[in-house]
């Protein structure tokens, strides 16, 4: 199983983002990353760390009979890529593989929490659906 986590610099952003994500996408869990240590906005090294090995840990206790795939990243912008990375490095050393997916937050969120539940599922297939996002028109 493939884990999801949502980083943003408001901790509303992340949170809604995720819950959307969860409810749109059926089974999987997308576990939210936004905000400073102080509760405003910014981004946190820390708390992205700790969303990545629990999306991780989640998805090992969710399917027991086999390893879980890795986590999904998504970011909305600026500091929040450069603290992601900053975290995806510390859990990779453990183990933990790590990928990002270059896509709008909110539509590609949605479209790998989809993809995510599939049993077929795979990092890269998890990317691919999160940034055909971009692609997305609103209006004709």
């Amino acid at each position: 199983m493939v884990g999801l986590v949502v980083v943003t610099h408001s901790a509303k952003v992340a949170e809604g983002v995720a819950d959307t994500a969860a409810q749109m996408g059926g089974e999987g869990r997308v576990v939210p990353a936004g905000g400073d240590p102080d509760g405003g906005l910014g981004t946190d090294v820390d708390r992205i760390e700790a969303a990545i090995r629990e999306s991780y840990e989640a998805n090992v206790d969710a399917d027991a009979e086999s390893e879980a795939d890795g986590v999904v990243v998504l970011v909305d912008l600026g500091s929040a890529v450069m603290s992601a990375e900053t975290a995806a490095d510390v859990v990779e050393v453990d183990g933990i593989e790590v990928a990002f997916a270059d896509a709008p937050v909110v539509e590609g969120t949605v479209e790998a929490a989809v993809e995510a539940t599939s049993p077929k599922a795979t990092l890269d297939s998890v990317v691919e659906r999160a940034e055909g996002a971009r692609e997305y028109r609103k209006f004709g």
